[in-house]
């Protein structure tokens, strides 16, 4: 059953903190606030929705879709998934990705079903894939960028089918270039597991995100102001206590000392007259078409429909910013804006929380405990 939020399109009152952005850092901490310390909350998007890039919606053929690219919630943390659980139920989350390569399908992240497949070998042990690799991998003990570090753990060969394409499709920046971290989020597994991720718990809203983060909101101490830049409003609105800023760092600052640059996507849905297309939610390609990957959300959401609908995922240069890029030069941009973020926290009680604010990629999990350790911060000033 869906719950209303406060929905208002004009500003008639005092409120005890401000929040830019109304995606899961913007909920979470408006709902601890509102709940745990009674504030009045004015919670702000500039988007026509609330969810952030968690926002899944009906796709004009009725079939649920993730508008922003797939959300696959996992966490090891039983306290986060007891919290979100007061929002929402759960359906096991189906976390199944293949890699297309040379025509096949290959488990991705790579395991001991990919080596098998790969090279051709459908009996090998884990241990022999461990000895394949050794003598596989390049002996760099210290990986400089995300090209030495994919070579010092699969060798050549799986480094050119699997990861060099993608990478610089994604990024149009070649692995040599980026740091370390880029790849090295993705495992590598000597076992039979092909989940994407081994996280304890790896589950899906029931009902979908929106209508958690929905829940989440529908205290009567949070006003929602959708279609609405913080920019507009923040020199003549003032709240008693705090505000808390998810958006863009040097957007804030008015980009002051130049533009953090950013990665964005471009999707492209596709209705099929047919209940299935993929044999699981997404699938990589490294070395084919412009597209980075395709996702069939279906497989997660469990949704009964006699269509589906695939999403083809296009990396780009402009538009809306989805990954910070992983270079030194910007690090050192964002450590520059940081020092000046930590200046109005201070000075102005203006708290900078999240992937725009502060220039890090973050899973839902990670985000919604960055969101954590904000509130604790604006409690610990203020509850004296």
């Amino acid at each position: 059953m869906s719950v209303k939020i406060n929905l208002i399109t004009e500003i008639t009152k005092d409120y005890d903190v401000i929040i830019a952005g109304a995606g899961p850092v913007g909920c979470v901490i408006a709902e601890r606030l509102a709940s745990e310390l009674g504030w009045k909350v004015l919670l702000l998007d500039k988007r026509h929705h609330i969810a952030g890039n968690c926002f899944d919606t009906k796709h004009e053929s009725g079939v649920l879709i993730h508008r922003y690219g797939p959300h696959y919630f996992r966490t090891n943390k039983e306290e986060l998934l007891n919290y979100l659980s007061r929002f929402t139920e759960w359906i096991p989350g189906n976390y199944i990705v293949k890699s297309s390569v040379g025509g096949e399908l290959f488990p991705f992240p790579i395991n001991l079903l990919t080596l098998r497949q790969f090279f051709k070998n459908p009996s090998l042990t884990a241990d022999e894939a461990s000895a394949l690799l050794e003598e596989k991998r390049e002996h760099i003990e210290s990986p400089a960028n995300s090209e030495e570090f994919v070579l010092s753990r699969v060798g050549k060969d799986m480094y050119e089918s699997f990861y060099l394409g993608y990478t610089k499709k994604q990024w149009d920046i070649h692995p040599k270039d980026l740091a370390p971290s880029v790849c090295g989020r993705i495992p590598v597994r000597l076992n039979e597991d092909e989940r994407y991720v081994d996280h304890k718990y790896q589950v899906t809203p029931a009902a979908g995100f929106t209508q958690m983060f929905n829940n989440m909101i529908s205290n009567p101490n949070i006003d929602v102001m959708l279609d609405t830049d913080y920019a507009a409003i923040k020199n003549t609105l003032k709240p008693k206590f705090a505000t808390v800023y998810t958006g863009q760092i040097d957007e804030f600052f008015d980009f002051k000392l130049g533009k953090l640059p950013w990665r964005s996507l471009e999707f492209e849905f596709k209705e099929e007259n047919t209940e299935f297309v993929q044999p699981c939610v997404q699938i990589n390609y490294p070395n084919e078409h412009g597209y980075t990957r395709t996702v069939e959300i279906k497989h997660v959401t469990g949704q009964q429909h006699p269509h589906t609908v695939i999403s083809y995922e296009y990396p780009r240069a402009e538009g809306d910013p989805y990954y910070p890029i992983p270079r030194e030069v910007n690090a050192a941009l964002y450590d520059k804006y940081k020092i000046l973020a930590d200046e109005a926290t201070e000075k102005e009680n203006v708290y900078f929380c999240g992937r725009l604010a502060e220039y890090k990629y973050f899973n839902t999990d990670e985000v919604i405990e960055r969101a954590f350790h904000t509130f604790n911060l604006i409690k610990n000033r203020y509850e004296h």
